[in-house]
């Protein structure tokens, strides 16, 4: 997909105009191997499940599974994935002390309209020879991913990309939530939507569930997709992420939306449909 022979485009541009993480381009397995690939697939889908373990009930879980092991190498595994159990949370992101915390707003406020709360959170994806990070922008009430990135490093440049395209293709929030890492307290994901005029909302510490609805999208891309079609290479997982969200959008009815598609609902919401014209967004 990306030709580092092109005369007239860089790989930069390339990877741009293909909206792929430059750094997923030059992704290489991690040290992980053998055994260690098989427990940390077991670690993710148990974390999917009870995401209030911390390395000792992990490490109970897995023997109970026949998974050799002791806490000591499921600690240093779950510190490779960006996952923690101190607080009983998922803790991909870390916090960074220096940066500003700000308050969650989302308690018993009532969310009835699509662009009025959008969430972000990054998550662990495994691949067949080591794993890559995954984030993606979710508009709260209609559940529909307005954008995502993939990248082998947890920096913050693909946070505040994913963030750039959902401004672009869909106007802005009135608030945005995320948890407390340092992706998304850095000042350039902040500062972005302070030039957008968004207010900013972060999970309380340790309270994963405040940003319930997009750890559940999780669980249903990895249990539907991802380790049922393992791959290797940042751009392959970014096709068959981008193709399975197009399904969850646009194709995959919602219980919880009345048996509607994510983008159903946001779209019925914001624009009016006619045959010859589209989907032309309401004034």
């Amino acid at each position: 997909m990306i030709d580092r022979t092109h005369k007239a485009l860089s790989v930069v541009q390339q990877c741009r105009l293909m909206k792929v993480n430059r750094s997923s381009l030059y992704y290489s397995s991690k040290a992980e191997q053998g055994e260690n690939q098989d427990i940390i697939r077991r670690i993710d889908q148990q974390f999917l499940e009870t995401p209030y373990y911390g390395s000792r009930q992990m490490t109970f879980a897995l023997r109970r599974e026949g998974f050799w092991v002791n806490r000591k190498r499921i600690r240093r595994l779950m510190k490779v994935m960006g996952l923690q159990g101190v607080f009983q949370a998922p803790r991909t992101s870390q916090r960074h002390k220096g940066h500003q915390v700000y308050p969650y707003l989302l308690r018993d406020r009532l969310i009835d309209r699509p662009n009025q709360v959008w969430c972000a959170d990054i998550t662990y994806i495994p691949v067949q020879r080591g794993f890559l990070y995954l984030v993606a922008v979710m508009d709260w009430y209609s559940r529909s991913v307005l954008s995502f990135r993939v990248s082998n490093t947890m920096d913050t440049s693909f946070c505040v990309e994913a963030l750039e395209e959902a401004l672009v293709k869909y106007g802005t929030p009135s608030i945005f939530n995320t948890d407390q890492g340092s992706q998304f307290t850095s000042l350039e994901f902040t500062g972005l939507l302070k030039n957008h005029g968004i207010q900013i909302s972060m999970d309380g510490q340790g309270r994963w569930k405040d940003n319930v609805l997009i750890e559940r999208f999780w669980r249903s891309l990895k249990y539907e997709c991802v380790y049922l079609n393992p791959v290797d290479q940042g751009h392959e997982l970014k096709a068959l992420i981008q193709s399975w969200i197009d399904h969850y959008n646009r194709d995959r009815p919602h219980s919880a939306l009345g048996g509607r598609t994510p983008f159903e609902v946001y779209a019925q919401s914001l624009w009016t449909y006619s045959p010859s014209a589209g989907y032309k967004q309401l004034d």
